[in-house]
């Protein structure tokens, strides 16, 4: 009996040990999750931003305003997380160290270490957050700021290297460089907490467009209460060189400035696409980019592009007529001018709406005309850099629409800018998207004149010049042209718009002079005044 007592109490003895060892493994193992989840879950939720994930893993219900002011303190763009190796202090203990990376608007990246301290907490293992999770000089009640200085502001330079952003070039120049202005709150919040209210940002043109360019990044204090954390050295702002020629700038200023009406140039170098010169000889509105006129006959060089590629020819016999009717619409010639039979070429010199708009009912349709307007730059995206009006072509909905916009009215509406790069495309036989600063990515592609198209219409605008509606305006020899005579507004009695668009050489040009009358008297003569000083 003795021995059996014996047994029964080492027996209990012994149960009552394996108890007692087994009570950190039940604790062990009745504890949600590891160290190492817990600590993946918080820095996938910092690394996105979603505070929600992040107050998931806490230990204790926090309002996480410490990293709302690092990420607007600090203009946090984007953040990266790595975690390293978990170290247990115990059962329900532990911390992950972590290496930071945040992309800091305007500034740069910024990366240091720290660590996140876990704990268990409701037999779950929770982050145990104070604000050194997020940086280890980080105490309660201080913040994130910046320090900035910045290098000296870049350059606006014209294709020379000449500076056009310091107040000397003309008025139509500034109005593609735009200005300085101090910022605003508003600037702020949108450029980044490297900039200041009151700095100087630009404002508008090439300014605007260029901000974080020509400002550069500043060399960056990164500060925690008084105490600086990390310099991030800056960069110097890079100069924006344009495609502006200043040859043919003052050239084409000289043309329009004694104009009396509003007056508008746009020159381009047909072989490349840049743009050599913008003008308006009146302030505030950029008609020469911006605005939005019929066209008028110079349109009948596209529908020429069209009727040529059609198989049509220079020397084809064809009529002029006073009056036509297409579609229902009577149309009727400047100045009701009739020519009879005559060659296509001829017809063309003339400016003959009363042979183009039969033409392109018969010859052409709604959408060959479409594809062939947008072949040279109408309905295209504009990317120069500043406000780019681009050309409309609407799709013609009947014949009569089809007939008036086979010379140039209708629904249509182009620039000075878009005309230009007609004139430059005829000049070199390919379209290419106007440029005025070469380093912008454009977004329309070159397209080539269809075959045989160049030389024909050449010797068509060659005619306009040398007999036609701009024979007495003075353009010296080799230009060739296209005047065009826009109707606009309403009434029995509508005013014209006077254009003309050519090229001489390797640069080619369009000018309206806004209700100036007709192109071959009042706008070819700004085109040979542009021509001669240049």
């Amino acid at each position: 009996m003795a021995r059996g007592r014996t047994i029964a109490i080492v027996s209990c003895v012994t149960v009552l040990a394996a108890g007692a060892a087994a009570g950190g493994a039940y604790y062990v193992l009745h504890t949600r999750g590891t160290p190492a989840e817990t600590a993946r879950l918080f820095a996938a939720a910092w690394q996105s931003g979603d505070k929600a994930a992040m107050s998931a893993t806490l230990a204790a219900p926090q309002q996480l305003t410490a990293y709302d002011q690092m990420r607007t303190g600090l203009a946090v763009e984007s953040t990266s997380v790595k975690l390293g190796t978990v170290t247990k202090s115990g059962d329900d203990r532990a911390h992950v160290p972590y290496t930071t990376t945040l992309k800091l608007k305007n500034i740069g990246d910024w990366t240091y270490e720290g660590q996140i301290d876990l704990k268990v907490a409701d037999r779950a293992w929770k982050v145990d957050w104070t604000p050194k999770t997020l940086h280890p000089s980080l105490t309660a009640g201080a913040t994130f700021a910046l320090k900035t200085r910045w290098p000296d502001r870049a350059k606006i330079t014209d294709a020379d290297g000449g500076r056009i952003d310091d107040g000397s070039a003309g008025g139509s120049v500034q109005q593609l460089v735009g200005y300085l202005e101090k910022a605003t709150k508003k600037d702020v919040a949108k450029l980044g907490s490297s900039y200041q209210v009151g700095q100087a940002i630009g404002r508008d043109g090439l300014q605007a467009t260029f901000q974080k360019q020509l400002a550069g990044t500043p060399a960056t204090e990164i500060k925690v209460g008084d105490k600086t954390l990390q310099t991030i050295e800056g960069s110097e702002g890079e100069d924006v060189k344009t495609t502006l020629d200043p040859r043919a700038q003052a050239a084409a200023v000289a043309a329009v400035k004694d104009v009396k009406k509003p007056t508008s140039m746009v020159a381009i170098k047909p072989s490349t696409g840049e743009i050599l010169a913008v003008v308006n000889n009146q302030g505030g509105f950029n008609r020469a980019l911006d605005g939005r006129y019929p066209p008028g006959s110079t349109f009948k060089a596209v529908t020429a592009i069209g009727l040529l590629a059609a198989g049509m020819s220079p020397e084809d016999k064809v009529t002029c007529p006073m009056y036509a009717t297409v579609g229902g619409l009577k149309i009727r010639n400047s100045e009701k001018e009739e020519f009879g039979s005559l060659s296509f070429l001829d017809s063309f010199a003339h400016s003959c709406n009363t042979t183009f708009a039969p033409l392109a009912e018969t010859r052409l349709s709604a959408d060959k005309l479409l594809k062939t307007a947008e072949d040279v730059g109408f309905n295209q995206p504009l990317n120069i850099g500043v406000s780019a009006t681009k050309a409309s072509f609407p799709k013609a909905e009947s014949d009569a629409e089809l007939a008036a916009e086979s010379f140039g009215q209708a629904r249509i509406t182009a620039s000075p800018l878009s005309m230009a790069s007609v004139a430059a495309a005829i000049a070199d036989g390919t379209w290419r998207p106007p440029t005025l600063v070469p380093d912008l990515k454009q977004k329309a592609a070159e397209q080539p004149l269809p075959e045989g198209v160049k030389t024909n219409l050449h010797a068509m605008m060659a005619a306009v010049v040398s007999k036609g509606t701009a024979k007495a305006s003075g353009l010296p020899s080799g230009t060739l042209g296209k005047t065009g005579t826009a109707e606009y507004g309403t009434g029995d009695k509508l005013k014209t718009h006077a254009w003309f668009m050519g090229f001489k050489g390797d640069v080619a040009f369009a000018v309206v002079v806004e209700g100036g009358g007709t192109g071959g008297k009042v706008a070819a003569p700004v085109a040979a005044t542009f021509l001669r000083h240049l």
